[in-house]
Formats: C-alpha cells, structure tokens, sequence
C-alpha cells in the first residue's frame, strides 16, 4: 500500500510537473506576441506626435501677421494650407488607434481650424439668377446685359497654346480675357489664332520690354492704362467696361504680382501691398483677375480683399480652385494662386479651371454678374 501510495504520489507529482510545464509553455508565445504590439503602438504614437505637431506648426504658420508671413519660404508653406488637414486626419488615427491623448486634441483642433477656413469654398455665399442659365446657353455671349463670363490665364513666358485660348474663349462665351506673362510672339500667335473674332478690343502693357499683361474685352475698353495699380512688381493694364447698355460699369485689371522665391520675399509682400491700397481707390467697381500668387491663406492676401473686395471661388462655393503647378505631373495643382477679386455688389458662381497646354498654370473662369 505504502509502494501503491507512493506511486501515486509520484504519479500525481509528475503530472502536476508536466502541467505545469504544459502551462507555462502556453503562456510564453502571448508574452512574446505583445511585446512587438506595444512596439507598434509606440511607433503609431510617436508618429501620431510627429503629424499632430506638424499640422499644428503649419496651421500657426497660416495664422501669422503679414510681416512674419512674408519671411523666407513660409510663404511657401502656407500655400498648401488645405492639405495639412490629411496630416491632421492621420494624426487623429494613429493617436486613437495608440491612444495618445495630446496628439488627438491637436489634430482635432487643425481639422476643426481647417474646416473653419476652408469651409467657404464648398457653401456658396451668393447664388447666381436664373437668367444665368439663359444666357450662358446663348451661342454667342450678350455683351448688353449685366453678366458676363470672365477668364484669367498665366502663359508663362508666352509658351502656352495661343489657339487653346482662343478655343476656350470661343467654346465659354467669353467677354473679357486676363492673361499675364504675354511676349510679343505670343500676341502675334494669340491674333493669328483669331481672338480679335470674339475679344476684338486690348490693352497689353509690360514694364521691362519683355514679358507683360494684358486684357481683351467684347466690347470697348474705355480710359485705358497701361498700369491702373503702380505696381513695383509689373505694370497692371486696366480698362472700363461698360454692362447693361450703360447701367453699370467695372473696371477691370490684370494682375501679376512678384513670386515668393528666394531673394523675393520681401518684395512678394510688397507686391500685394500695393494692390491692397486699392480699397481705398474710389471712382471705379474694380474687377481683379490673375496671378497673384498668394491664396487665401496668406496674410497679405486677405489684406487686399479687407471689407471690400471678395474672392470669386469663395464667394461661389465651387469648391477648390487649384491652378498651380500644371506641369508638374505626377504632383497634382495644390495651390490656389490665381484669383478673380470682386467689388460690392459683384457675385461670381459657375467657376471652372481648365488645362492649357505649354503653362505651369491653369486657366480660372467665372461667371460674374454685376448687381
């Protein structure tokens, strides 16, 4: 019995050893399994810090005075304001997923400033008459009513397709034409191409003998200039025209100011300065188009519009208008650097961009309709 209890003993000892064994073999794959999950998460969390933090650091950026704004390259950075949002949105994912309390208030809060900013180009702030309709289905556009649709192109250095222009102008009805960059060639294409059929009346200016801006128009071009700003950047030629048989008149201008790159900055902010002191210009409903190369997110540019003048794309609620870089494929256009500014009374809507070849941008069009 002693033996038999023994061996029972040793029986029941052995099993419980290897049970034992059994069991802290079974644990030991989960211990090892959660180690490389907490690495993942820290991974996930520090890189939810790095985009929370960038998204952060980017949307100050846009928040700064004209001054700062106007300081080596953030002139730059703040054109691609809109896209911080996708750094923010991953942010917010990886600080969830890693549970990174920090970096989710920071991304919550650039998505919220994000949406607060960007919100006006997709909810339009005016809405365009139904006699709109009508005469945009016309086949050729009524030079004697109170609308009109409107284009700004930069042919960059006159290198764009002069007879995609003149398509564009014919296929859209246009009424009056911005164009920045114009050589002398170019303008010998643009008429060989036919624009004297639809935009038969110009003013095309240049402060260096060189490259320049100019305007056609359907209908006469009344008090001519070949530079309505004073602008240190390039001259800025400006006409009237005439809307309603007479009922109303706008004076258009086509604008090119200095580019931000290096050795430019300040001269970029001094640029929209001076189209800013136009608020102050009475006497004339002004009608801004071209390359000002600043969005809506830049400081400087906000300055011009002030409590005067509106930007066409906000103002419709198309949506983002996006006209820079056009050849730079793959990179896609990122930046909203090419506007139609509007005083009082002016609504804009039905705004489209389109591709010309040989430009590194893209053509803006509007249709306006003076109130």
């Amino acid at each position: 019995m002693a033996n038999a209890r023994g061996s029972s003993r040793n029986a029941y000892g052995s099993a419980a050893r290897r049970s034992g064994a059994s069991s802290g073999t079974a644990k030991r794959p989960a211990a090892k399994t959660s180690a490389p999950r907490g690495r993942r998460h820290r991974l996930l969390g520090v890189l939810s810090v790095i985009f929370a933090a960038l998204a952060l650091a980017c949307s100050v950026l846009r928040m700064l005075p004209e001054d700062l704004q106007a300081l080596p390259y953030i002139p730059v950075i703040v054109s691609a304001t809109p896209w911080f949002v996708i750094l923010a949105v991953l942010a917010l994912i990886l600080s969830v997923i890693s549970r990174r309390w920090i970096a989710m208030l920071m991304a919550l809060a650039c998505i919220g400033l994000q949406v607060w900013w960007q919100w006006p180009f997709f909810s339009a702030s005016t809405k365009l008459p139904a006699a709109v309709d009508a005469a945009m289905a016309s086949t050729r556009a009524d030079t004697g009513d109170m609308i009109a649709r409107v284009m700004t192109f930069n042919v960059y250095k006159g290198h764009a397709d002069a007879k995609a222009i003149v398509d564009i102008v014919r296929d859209q009805r246009v009424e009056v034409l911005a164009l920045q960059e114009t050589t002398n060639d170019f303008v010998k294409k643009l008429d060989e191409a036919g624009i004297h059929s639809y935009l038969p009346y110009s003013q095309v200016s240049s402060s260096d003998g060189v490259y320049g801006n100019g305007i056609w128009s359907a209908t006469e071009l009344r008090r001519p200039v070949d530079d309505e700003v004073g602008s240190s950047a390039s001259f800025m030629p400006g006409g009237t025209v005439t809307f309603g048989g007479g009922k109303a008149q706008l004076r258009f201008v086509s604008v090119h100011t200095t580019a931000p790159i290096p050795g430019y900055w300040s001269r970029w902010k001094r640029s929209l300065d001076e189209l800013a002191s136009m608020r102050s210009r009475e006497g004339s409903r002004y009608v801004f188009m071209g390359d000002f190369n600043a969005t809506t997110d830049h400081t400087p540019f906000r300055n011009i519009l002030g409590n005067r003048f509106s930007d066409a794309a906000r103002q419709s609620g198309h949506g983002f208008t996006f006209t820079w870089p056009s050849n730079k494929l793959p990179l896609p256009r990122f930046a909203g650097i090419d506007h139609i500014v509007l005083d009082k009374d002016i609504i804009a809507g039905q705004m489209q961009v389109k591709s010309v070849a040989g430009s590194d941008h893209a053509a803006l069009l509007a249709t306006i309709v003076v109130q």
